[in-house]
Parts: structure tokens; C-alpha cells; sequence
């Protein structure tokens, strides 16, 4: 569990980061109580290890005239490595594709894609991801709504976690 590896302060800045990643290092440092010089030194240890792996806006897609989203599961003819890798390199390549998770059990694929609207999703579909090497069967599911998007990782979780364990 890589959390155990990181100090209380550090989970902190994480937690803070996470649900505001704009506020200015001296807000941080505030919030998680130390000074901002070692607030900063921390943050930019934890990006270099790879616990934070980037910064970005969280954009309605629906604001933006994606008012199509779904859910596609894909069942490969072959799940050797070097298909399943070339499945995953086509959908970093597939605009459309916002997703992509790698399943074990009857589905080897999930998607999660958005698109402008219903045409431009079926043309995708018909054109491009069935049409795909090894795609054996796509199964789709409309999102109708959203009742909980929350990105990133539980800390309250973590921390009760941690805490049982003490």
C-alpha cells in the first residue's frame, strides 16, 4: 500500500491538491499547517515520485457541446500482449475515447467516450472501433446522467485506515 509511505503532511497536501489544484503554494502550506518553503519542496517531491501526476481544469463536456456519453465494452478475439497493448495504443489514439480500462472477466475493454452527438458517436463506432484489428464484439450503454463524478482517490478512507492499523 504506498500510502503508509507518505507522512501525514504529505497525504494532507495531496488531499488539498486534489480537491483544488489551483490555490497558491502558501494557501497549501496554510491549510496543511507548515511554512511554505518545505510545502513546496514536498510538492515537487511528490510530483517527481509520481504521486502527482499532473495538474488540469475539470471541463463539462456538456457546456462544451459533448452531449453524448457511453459506455463501450469490447471483447477481443485475443488477449496475447502484444494485442492487448495494440488495442490500448489505438484508443490513446481515438479522440472520442476519454477512457479506457482494461477488465478481467467475459469484457476485456471498457470505454468511457464522449462525443458531440448521436451520429458522431456511431460513426465512431461502425467506422472505427468496430472496424478495429481484433475487436471481437462492442456492447454500448448511453449515459443517461451523471450522479457522482469524483476524481482521484478517497483520503478519508486512507486515513481511517491508517489510524485502525496504529
Amino acid at each position: 500500500m504506498p500510502g503508509p509511505r507518505l507522512d501525514e503532511i504529505d497525504r494532507k497536501i495531496l488531499a488539498e491538491l486534489q480537491g483544488d489544484g489551483r490555490m497558491t503554494n502558501v494557501e497549501l502550506a496554510r491549510r496543511v499547517g507548515i511554512s511554505a518553503p518545505p510545502c513546496l519542496r514536498r510538492v515537487r517531491t511528490l510530483e517527481e515520485q509520481g504521486y502527482i501526476r499532473g495538474y488540469h481544469a475539470e471541463v463539462d463536456p456538456r457546456e462544451m457541446g459533448f452531449d453524448v456519453a457511453v459506455f463501450a465494452q469490447v471483447r477481443l478475439v485475443s488477449q496475447s500482449e502484444a494485442e492487448l497493448s495494440g488495442f490500448e495504443g489505438r484508443c490513446r489514439d481515438w479522440p472520442l475515447v476519454r477512457e479506457c480500462h482494461m477488465l478481467n472477466g467475459e469484457v476485456d475493454f471498457i470505454l468511457k467516450c464522449v462525443a458531440p452527438d448521436l451520429r458522431s458517436f456511431q460513426r465512431f463506432l461502425t467506422e472505427e472501433l468496430t472496424a478495429a484489428p481484433n475487436v471481437a464484439s462492442v456492447k454500448t450503454s448511453l449515459v443517461i446522467r451523471n450522479a457522482k463524478a469524483e476524481p482521484g482517490v478517497p483520503f478519508e478512507v486512507l486515513e481511517a485506515r491508517l489510524a485502525s492499523q496504529a
